[in-house]
């Protein structure tokens, strides 16, 4: 993914719009906003500005790669979220060997 894709993704994602949103607000199919993404097409001049007057900026700040405070905050919010996340997805794990210890003591008896 190349670095206009990633930063198209994070306003995306912190309007809290998916893909299907942002692709029907463009008049594109949701692969081809899908693509604009993930780097796999370029896109012209029109659409960036297009892009950009969705997410209620300039031109020059979707094409800037430095990240901003408010990406940086994001980014790190994302991975608070994620490590939230895994600890989560662990203790369904555990509390799923718990039922299936149960299962089995009930049906020995």
């Amino acid at each position: 993914m190349n670095a206009l894709g990633k930063k198209i993704r994070l306003l995306r994602h912190q309007k809290g719009w998916s893909q299907e949103d942002v692709a029907k607000r463009l008049d594109i199919s949701i692969p081809a906003f899908s693509k604009i993404e993930t780097g796999i097409t370029d896109v012209n001049l029109s659409r960036l500005n297009q892009i950009s007057k969705l997410f209620g900026m300039s031109l020059v700040q979707l094409l800037s790669t430095s990240d901003s405070e408010e990406e940086r905050q994001a980014k790190d919010e994302i991975d608070e979220l994620n490590n939230k996340l895994q600890v989560r997805e662990a203790e369904v794990i555990e509390l799923q060997k718990k039922v299936i210890e149960l299962y089995e003591q009930l049906h020995k008896k």
